[in-house]
């Protein structure tokens, strides 16, 4: 695995972490509707992007941080196939079934990008 992976993961989750606190609104409108507390759901959510973002950074928890990394996005798939509920009346593009298709294909990549940084941290565990 490149040298780079899991720094830039460690990167992508923290600086989405820190986002859900300066663009809330726009993960507020991610939370499927049918979930309670949405403002404390995008708080949480921003809280556990930081949390296995840093896990991922430090090489002493960067396999368990890689897991749970996608496991945390895996977690995430509800909030990208809820505009499909809503396709009658979705406005923005990437709620239309098309839209909708490619972000799980998006976030997908990015559970099997975690998955390849906690795969690559396991085996130099191992062998080092």
């Amino acid at each position: 695995m490149n040298g780079l992976a899991a720094p830039t993961l460690a990167a992508f989750m923290v600086g989405s972490g820190i986002t859900h606190f300066a663009a809330p609104g726009y993960f507020h409108d991610l939370v499927p509707s049918w979930l309670p507390a949405r403002s404390a759901v995008v708080v949480v959510s921003g809280l556990a992007d930081i949390a296995v973002g840093v896990l991922v950074a430090v090489p002493a928890t960067r396999a368990v941080g890689g897991w749970a990394t996608g496991a945390l996005i895996t977690a995430y798939l509800p909030a990208h196939l809820e505009p499909l509920r809503h396709r009658n009346t979705a406005r923005r593009p990437f709620d239309r079934p098309v839209g909708v298709a490619a972000r799980v294909v998006v976030n997908l990549g990015y559970v099997a990008w975690a998955a390849a940084v906690a795969r690559g941290a396991t085996g130099r565990s191992r062998t080092g």
